[in-house]
Formats: structure tokens, C-alpha cells, sequence
């Protein structure tokens, strides 16, 4: 690529009928950095065709939400932490459900009871694949279900894995409650996910479903970003708090099984 020349990354149709410029000149930042691997305010505002201090505006936006990270000279700009993140997402959303399979099976048939592994999206958590238990009274398969995250054990764990700004910045419109034990307010929330954190694993008990009680635990990327989460579910009388560390024991297993084959499956 010539310096001077206004960057052309490859467009997909014709351009949109109400063009925002300032967002396409981020998405081509991006993927000059993506190119490049590194990028000068002054090289920035040469391949877009705009002024420096545009060009440095930009590149200090990107730069607060994690896109971009500035080296400590301020002359250099890289590919920051939520950019790898995305790409790692894209990824474990793909194989995710086809990697975690066989463990699901293997812990269904070690604990006796449904375990289902799940994403985020938004403030919710989407049923991506399960297994249902064996047992005459069991919790029944929720695959393709969205549901509330904090409602969820699971969500309550992928959630507990984000910083606190981010948690709140999903819950825009209040919080949804599904029975009257559903967590009612963005305070209870924080105060949750503050005890997820620490103990390592979220539980539910009758906060999506009465009379159903669940167990979960996230499974991370290499960046110890969340990608899913693993959960056991069983009629509540049959999860008395008694056995909850039992169940995490195994879930914590199986998690860290996940995990490591979606970094295998990533190295090339």
C-alpha cells in the first residue's frame, strides 16, 4: 500500500443509503490495524484522507473501549484486548457447541441430571446445546431458549466474568423478573456477581423456573474472557446446597476440558 493513498478495504454491495463516516473511518482503523499491526496518528489520518486531529479523535475512542492500546510514547497505536477478543468469540461461538458435546454427555452421565451449555447475548443467555438427564422427574432440554441471564445460573456466571460498567450498561431499560424469586434490581445484580466472583461458580434456585434449581460455571478463552457457560440443572429438591459443591467440582472439570480444546482447535 502507497502512503498517501486514501485506504480502500474490499466493500460488500453498494454503499449505504445514510453513509455515518466517522464509523466507516473507525472500521477501516480496524482493519489497518488488522494489516499492519501497529499505526501513527499521522499514518492513520493519511490512508483515511482526513485531518490529524480527526484521525487522533478516532484512535483515542477506539482506544476507550479496548479496541485499540497505545504504547506508553503515545505514538503507536495496536490492536487492543476487546479487538483479539472479538475474533476469539466469533470463533468459540462456532465450534463451541461441536467441541463441548461429548463432555456434556460425560456429565450428564457422571451427575445424573440435565447440563446444558450456553452463550450471552446482551443480557440474556441463549440454550446453545444440552443434554437432558435420565431420571423419571427431571429439568427438560431449554436449547434455543433466551432467557434473562441473571435469572440463569449460567448468565449469572458469563456475567460475573464482565467488569461491573459493562454489566450495568446491558440493563438500560430495568430488569426483567420471571418468578418472584428473579433478582428485581441492577444492585441486586452487582451484589450477586460480586459472590459469583469469589466463590467461582453461580447458582439459581427457582429464579428462571419455579421448583428449578441449577449449578454453573463460565468456560474461558486463552484471554480468560467468558465464552459460554456449563450448568446442571435438577428438580430442586434433588439440589439441596449440600451437594452444590460436588456438582461445581465436576462443572469446573468440564469446563476446563472445553476451554482447552477450544484453545487447541485455535493453534494453528
Amino acid at each position: 500500500m502507497v502512503s498517501g493513498t486514501r485506504f480502500e478495504p474490499d466493500a460488500v454491495g453498494a454503499p449505504p443509503a445514510y453513509h455515518l463516516e466517522s464509523v466507516d473511518n473507525a472500521l477501516q482503523i480496524l482493519l489497518l490495524l488488522d494489516a499492519r499491526g501497529e499505526l501513527r496518528v499521522y499514518e492513520a489520518a493519511d490512508e483515511l484522507g482526513v485531518a490529524r486531529s480527526t484521525a487522533h479523535r478516532l484512535l483515542a475512542t477506539l482506544r476507550y473501549r479496548g479496541f485499540v492500546d497505545q504504547d506508553p510514547a503515545g505514538r503507536v497505536y495496536r490492536p487492543g484486548r476487546a479487538l483479539a477478543q472479538l475474533g476469539l468469540h466469533a470463533f468459540a461461538r462456532r465450534d463451541i457447541r461441536q467441541v463441548a458435546r461429548p463432555h456434556l454427555e460425560w456429565l450428564c452421565a457422571d451427575v445424573g441430571e440435565t447440563v446444558h451449555i450456553m452463550v450471552l447475548e446482551g443480557n440474556g443467555v441463549r440454550f446453545v446445546d444440552g443434554v437432558e438427564g435420565t431420571q423419571p422427574l427431571r429439568v427438560g432440554i431449554r436449547v434455543g431458549i433466551l432467557l434473562p441471564a441473571h435469572a440463569t445460573a449460567g448468565g449469572k456466571a458469563l456475567l460475573a466474568a464482565l467488569p461491573a460498567e459493562q454489566v450495568r450498561d446491558l440493563y438500560p431499560r430495568g430488569v426483567p423478573t420471571l418468578t418472584p424469586g428473579t433478582l428485581e434490581t441492577l444492585g441486586q445484580i452487582e451484589d450477586e456477581l460480586r459472590e459469583v466472583s469469589r466463590a467461582g461458580y453461580a447458582t439459581n434456585f427457582g429464579e428462571s423456573a419455579e421448583g428449578v434449581a441449577a449449578v454453573a460455571v463460565a468456560v474461558r478463552d486463552p484471554l480468560r474472557s467468558p465464552i459460554g457457560a456449563i450448568a446442571v440443572a435438577a428438580p430442586r429438591e434433588r439440589m439441596p446446597r449440600a451437594r452444590v459443591a460436588g456438582i461445581v467440582s465436576r462443572l469446573q472439570q468440564t469446563a476446563m476440558r472445553v476451554g482447552d480444546q477450544m484453545v487447541d482447535l485455535q493453534e494453528p
